[in-house]
Formats: C-alpha cells, structure tokens, sequence
C-alpha cells in the first residue's frame, strides 16, 4: 500500500521543525560552550530529521481540519507531540532500555553521539516540546489545556508509565500476562500520544466538545490499532522497510501476537480500525483522511 494522502502538506511540519531547530555551526574560534551547543543541537536534529512517518503531527493537523479550524493554530502541538516522540524514542533506544543500536535505518542517537549526549538530547527535545507549546499565539484557555493534556500523556499516566510497565515485564511469560494488561500497556506506551494528538488538533482549531470527544475516542482506537500492527509486522514485516534491527520478541517483550497469535492480533487490530472509524461518523468528508489514515495503519508494511 502506498503512504497516506495527507490533505495538508506534510511539508508544513518539516519547516515548522526546521524553524524550531535549525543547524547551529560551532565557530573553531568560540567557547567550548558553543561548541558543546553545536553538538547537542546536532543530536537533536538526528533524532527529528531521521526520516519518521510524522503521524502524531500530522494527525494533529487533520484533526484541526475535521473541526474546521485554522491549521496555523495546530502547527504548534503538532512540533512538540513530535519532539517528545522523538525524544521517546532516543532514550528508548539507550542500552539501559531497549538497547537498539539502530533506528529507521541509521545509527541511533547514542551510537551517533554517544550516550550522554543522546540523554540530554532528549531531555531538552522534550524541554523544548512545552517552550513551543508556551510560545504559541493560539487563546490563553486552549493553550493550558493543551498543556495539561499533552503532559499527562507523556508522563507516569501515560507513555512513561507504559514504557516502564513494558520494562517491568522484560523477563516475564506471556501466560504470566493477560490480554487486557497488555491492551492497557499499550494504550498508555504508543496510544497516549497518538490519542492526544487527535484530541490536540480539535482542541487548538476550537473544535466543539462533541468533536474534541469524537476525536479522542478516535485517536484512542487508532492508538490500539497501530501497536497491535506494529506487533504484526514485527512477525511479517520486512526488516528492510520497517527499519528494526531486532524484534520484540528477541528482546523477550510481550506482544499482541505472543499473547493472541497472528491471526488473532490481525482481527484485533482491524476490529480497533473499525472502531476508530466509526468514532468519525458525526463527521463528513472533512474527516477522509481520518479514515483513510485508520485503514493506512493496518495495511501498512512499515
């Protein structure tokens, strides 16, 4: 299958996140600070120009458009959900963590500039994700609420707490784990930003409660339905295009296929596909991308 359509170009988040991080160049002449500064710029822009798929961002502004509202409004929780997924991902990657020497077909961040520097690198993407958040030109009230929202979501109740669920978990069996833990893990691990971002593009174009409530429950299925495909192509998928190096399974994680079998994850997944679409139906065609997106993360190959 061929990558989504997006209605709005995906190059609009490309310059959003150029203008945020642009290159910083060490001068030979300047302070090691400087240097130091060039340096950690460099890893930052490692982690966010690596050629990811851009689907909590862009799924921000889709929503923003399904609620009719500006899109201008939208580009700003759009950079940050994607600065704290990257920042997700640098320290996922850590030997600490999952140990990943590679990501998307390139060295990851701490094999690039060490692991330090990969540490603070996140640590200031994710620092960076509530500056642009705070910068935004969008109403005092929708800007708190974003906020709030997109901190719980990346903190102890929602990715943090599922990653160290996940970690908890490393040495433990499938039959030691029910199907509903782990539904739960990964609503809180992969779901919580996806579903955010949904609810964020609502929320930053003025969207009515009914469409913010709409969009959540949305962003929540599409959640669900893209790590349990994520599983499947973990087991199916071509290493080439997905960009793994390992699989779950070989760093002893616990996955839909494991605790569903193949088969089983597949219909899971394409159940919380049908539900993510029908989460659209007060919607007409202004959310197309929306569904097309729900079938996008199940028939993906990568």
């Amino acid at each position: 299958m061929t990558e989504i359509e997006w209605r709005f170009a995906p190059q609009l988040i490309e310059d959003a996140l150029q203008n945020w991080l642009p290159v910083r160049k060490a001068d030979k002449t300047s302070p090691s600070d400087a240097q130091s500064d060039a340096q950690l710029r460099a890893a930052m822009r490692h982690a966010i120009f690596s050629g990811g798929k851009r689907l909590r961002s862009q799924l921000v502004l889709e929503a923003c458009g399904a609620a009719r509202g500006a899109v201008k409004h939208a580009l700003a929780p759009a950079c940050a959900l994607e600065m704290i997924h990257a920042y997700s991902l640098v320290h996922d990657d850590l030997p600490a963590m999952d140990d990943a020497d590679t990501r998307r077909g390139q060295p990851s961040c701490h094999k690039a500039f060490g692991e330090a520097q990969a540490v603070l690198a996140g640590d200031a993407l994710l620092t960076m994700a509530f500056e642009i958040l705070a910068a935004d030109d969008n109403e005092p009230a929708r800007q708190v609420r974003l906020i709030r929202l997109i901190a719980q979501a990346a903190g102890e109740a929602g990715m943090v707490g599922g990653q160290a669920v996940d970690i908890a978990w490393s040495n433990a069996q499938a039959s030691d784990i029910s199907g509903a833990q782990l539904l739960q893990m990964h609503a809180r691990k992969t779901g919580a930003l996806i579903c955010v971002s949904a609810e964020a593009g609502a929320i930053a174009g003025g969207g009515s409660e009914e469409q913010i409530t709409a969009l959540r429950n949305y962003g929540r299925h599409l959640g669900r339905a893209f790590q349990i495909s994520d599983d499947v192509l973990d087991v199916v998928g071509d290493p080439a295009l997905t960009g793994k190096a390992s699989s779950d399974a070989e760093n002893n994680k616990i996955t839909a296929t494991a605790l569903f079998g193949l088969e089983g994850a597949k219909q899971q997944a394409q159940e919380s596909r049908d539900a993510a679409m029908d989460s659209l139906k007060i919607f007409g065609p202004e959310a197309d991308s929306l569904r097309a997106l729900a079938r996008f993360v199940v028939e993906r190959e990568r």
